[in-house]
């Protein structure tokens, strides 16, 4: 039986295990990563822009206009959904080195230190639930096994400069707060943590639901516990009112889908205050404490649906223009359900969370006491991390960090049991399962790379890819050169072209873009000669294109006799006269001629 054994919170002896763990897994991640540290090879798109923004935001812009001006520039711009928080950390690190190392390297620290960071506070904050609540084996175990999730390290690697990994590292910090001795404290914790964790993304609000959820089943489990749901609440209002400031100012009341707005803010106000007041009146039969719940939720739900009834159906993309949905968002496959992933990739977000489940559950049931009902709570929360992951696959960062301290319990236990066993065989297969278990991909990898070319496990043959071939970076000195102009341009390398050059492009994949993202579309999928009108009228002065980008190789797909299928076939229309120094990189690039009038008659 596992009884209670909250110890210090950040002994050196436990900041010693895992500084060498991370300092070690750093290290790892520097030497496989190094071609894309000196390449500036990004993982995603969003790293691109979010250095953009940083860069934005050190030369001048306003803290709280999160506008790129040079993305649809004939359009005003396309205005960021993005916080301004995660770009404090890049933009102090920038600021710091600068007057030492130069711009260009002081970015390039940047793009590395903040990343590790970023890992190294995960990993401690993991590992702390293992050091309190289990043991020094157990916290060790977890710091590995945050190193051994794939979904995690992509989050938190090199170059990983999004908003991803701040989310984790809130999500940490809100179960940590679930273990303080103090309720209020912890509630504190707890609803500071989620308030910041919305602030930085709204994907966070169905995991911060299922928290409050199990705070309201303290209150019902204990009415002495009820500070926590009420203490969480106005924590989360008081510093979700504070972020919003902040990052804000008190001008903008627009109501938004696709981030904390004033709306939000209400609903969330509204809950607070009818919690406080039933809480006021404790002890009361529980029926009418079901009722005060009910009234918070059903007024804040209410709200939304008369307010804005469209953040209700498809959240942050309810605006989107239908043909972007279907050729654009239904292909942004990190934001699809796991069962349109490829299988390695389904099985690496899937099973390290399933098995913690159960061994959470294992924990609970073998625990007693306060220890008992932790593990329950956190059994909940992970299920519910885990189902949020199986509805958009990118969340299953969160669910992975989440399922590594109990997977480190029951790691421990198996190898206590492998190394009870006397025979070989047994051993050597036990050993074999263990490794699956923790790197489940494995074996659909080596099967995967066994079949031929053409064969698909779960899909992902014909799944479309952002790589390419293309190095958009060693164009940028022959960009430099060309008078300034918008770049019709894929929406994988639009952020980079604004990386490497002055000029503008006519879109990125950002849905507040939506309407600029249709043009681009529209003008993909339209004959050279009407792609060519669309252009001339916006004014657009070049086209950018890698052949071998997986947004092309789609375009050709949907519209085989289109303007881009064409481009990628050869076949360039005379009104496109190419820029022929940057071939060498891959990219094409061609300068638009402009439309010929008929010549008058005689």
């Amino acid at each position: 039986m596992l009884t209670e054994r909250r110890r210090s919170a950040f002994p050196l002896e436990f900041l010693g295990r895992v500084g060498i763990a991370w300092v070690v897994v750093s290290s790892l991640l520097l030497v496989i990563n190094w071609s894309a540290i000196s390449s500036n090879a990004f993982p995603d798109p969003d790293d691109i822009m979010r250095l953009v923004q940083v860069r934005d935001l050190l030369g001048g812009q306003s803290w709280f206009d999160l506008t790129q001006a040079r993305v649809n520039a004939p359009g005003g711009g396309v205005e960021m959904h993005w916080s301004r928080l995660v770009d404090i950390p890049l933009a102090l690190v920038i600021l710091v080195l600068t007057p030492f190392v130069g711009a260009a390297t002081a970015e390039t620290i940047a793009l590395v230190a903040v990343p590790l960071l970023t890992l190294g506070i995960a990993m401690v904050l993991a590992a702390r639930i293992a050091w309190r609540l289990m043991g020094d084996e157990e916290a060790t175990l977890t710091s590995l096994v945050v190193a051994l999730s794939v979904p995690v390290l992509f989050q938190l690697g090199p170059m990983r400069i999004d908003h991803h990994g701040w989310q984790i590292v809130c999500a940490l910090v809100a179960v940590n707060g679930l273990m303080a001795r103090s309720d209020k404290l912890g509630a504190i914790v707890v609803g500071a943590s989620l308030a910041t964790w919305l602030s930085i993304s709204i994907e966070g609000l169905p995991l911060a639901a299922i928290i409050f959820g199990v705070l309201a089943l303290r209150w019902l489990r204990n009415r002495e516990q009820r500070v926590w749901l009420v203490a969480g609440m106005q924590s989360f209002v008081a510093v979700g009112v504070a972020l919003f400031v902040l990052t804000r100012g008190v001008s903008d009341f627009v109501t938004y889908c696709d981030a904390i707005s004033p709306l939000h803010l209400g609903m969330f106000a509204w809950g607070a205050i009818v919690l406080t007041v039933f809480a006021r009146f404790e002890p009361i039969p529980k029926v009418v404490v079901l009722a005060g719940f009910a009234l918070a939720g059903g007024g804040a739900a209410g709200l939304l649906l008369t307010t804005a009834p469209q953040c209700a159906t498809n959240g942050g993309f309810s605006a989107l223009d239908p043909l972007v949905a279907e050729y654009w968002h239904a292909n942004v496959l990190e934001g699809m359900p796991i069962w349109r992933q490829s299988l390695t990739t389904a099985l690496q977000y899937a099973v390290t969370p399933v098995i913690a489940l159960v061994a959470a559950i294992n924990l609970a049931s073998r625990s007693r006491d306060w220890l008992r009902r932790f593990w329950g709570d956190y059994a909940m929360i992970l299920a519910g991390a885990l189902l949020v992951s199986i509805f958009v696959s990118r969340a299953g960062a969160v669910a992975g960090v989440l399922a590594a301290p109990p997977l480190a319990w029951q790691l421990r236990e198996w190898l206590r049991a492998i190394r009870k066993m006397e025979r070989p065989a047994p051993r050597i297969a036990a050993m074999l399962g263990v490794m699956c278990a923790l790197l489940p991909a494995f074996p659909a990898m080596l099967l995967a790379s066994a079949m031929p070319a053409r064969a698909s496990l779960g899909g992902a043959a014909d799944a479309p890819v952002k790589a390419s071939s293309c190095r958009v970076q060693e164009a940028g000195a022959v960009l430099g050169q060309l008078p300034q102009g918008e770049i019709y341009a894929p929406l994988d390398i639009a952020p980079e072209l604004l990386l490497v050059s002055d000029h503008s492009v006519l879109a990125t994949g950002h849905h507040r873009g939506h309407e600029a993202m249709k043009v681009l579309i529209e003008t993909a999928f339209a004959d050279a000669d009407r792609a060519h009108a669309i252009l001339t009228a916006r004014g657009t002065a070049y086209v950018a294109l890698c052949p071998s980008l997986g947004e092309a190789r789609l375009h050709k797909r949907n519209a085989p006799g289109g303007f881009v299928a064409q481009l990628v076939d050869g076949e360039v229309p005379e009104w496109l006269e190419p820029v022929d120094q940057v071939d060498r990189t891959g990219l094409k690039l061609w300068r638009i001629m402009p439309v010929q009038s008929p010549s008058p008659r005689r």
